[in-house]
């Protein structure tokens, strides 16, 4: 990456000790925590990698900020190894204080080199604080950091729902951040030698609608959800 997408990035070191209580009052209308969305989207990564008979035994976890996800990706996944890197040091210090896991290792992006090992890579909310201008360079890194055939669950904030906007300009640092379209998306990981294999769309009922949360498999494919993924392929 760019020296510029990683001074934008590492811009969080000072959110870091505030982090979650921002995220909690900026997604607090959905009546969920943190971890309700973090369990979701591993939950459904992990559907996906079954229905296709994929079992990735090492992953990155890039921009894991102060780890949200480790847990989940380690047990859903059950993965051997996880490495987890963002330019973010003050937020890597508080993930290792968190987390203490001998099957992850957390690693500053400014240290980070890729050797294109990983099955698997995983990044949440990412490239939305990633300069247009530096996303490519972002992705050839974690193109890099897969073997040949290795997966990628990109998964983002769907600007095509309005509750979407209303809850990242409640929050501090989402305020300022460049959203990506679904088609936007896929095109920037095609063009960076990426295969996609399948779109979904995932969050459409908040907690007070939670009886219709059964429904969002069926769901997946209407363009509506808070998040997306974008599950593709190291061509």
């Amino acid at each position: 990456m760019s020296q510029s997408s990683i001074q934008t990035t590492a811009e969080f070191d000072a959110f870091a000790a505030e982090y979650d209580a921002m995220l909690a009052r900026g997604i607090s209308v959905s009546g969920e925590d943190k971890n309700y969305f973090a369990r979701g989207r591993v939950a459904w990564l992990a559907r996906c990698l079954a229905g296709s008979q994929k079992h990735p035994l090492t992953a990155l976890d890039f921009g894991c900020g102060t780890g949200s996800a480790t847990p989940f990706l380690l047990n859903e996944l059950q993965l051997e190894s996880l490495v987890a890197v963002d330019a973010s040091v003050q937020s890597l210090i508080m993930a290792r204080r968190i987390y203490d896991d001998l099957r992850v290792r957390f690693v500053s992006l400014a240290e980070y080199r890729p050797e294109g090992v990983f099955d698997l890579a995983f990044c949440n909310g990412v490239f939305h604080h990633i300069p247009p201008g530096d996303r490519g360079n972002a992705l050839e890194l974690v193109r890099r950091s897969l073997r040949p055939g290795g997966l990628f669950a990109f998964w983002e904030n769907n600007p095509w729902n309005p509750g979407t906007q209303y809850v990242m300009r409640r929050i501090p640092f989402d305020r300022d951040a460049v959203t990506l379209s679904p088609p936007t998306a896929r095109h920037l990981l095609t063009r960076s030698g990426f295969k996609v294999l399948r779109t979904d769309f995932l969050f459409f009922f908040p907690r007070f609608l939670s009886w219709f949360r059964p429904l969002e498999p069926c769901l997946v494919s209407l363009p509506l959800g808070a998040q997306y993924q974008i599950l593709c392929q190291r061509a």
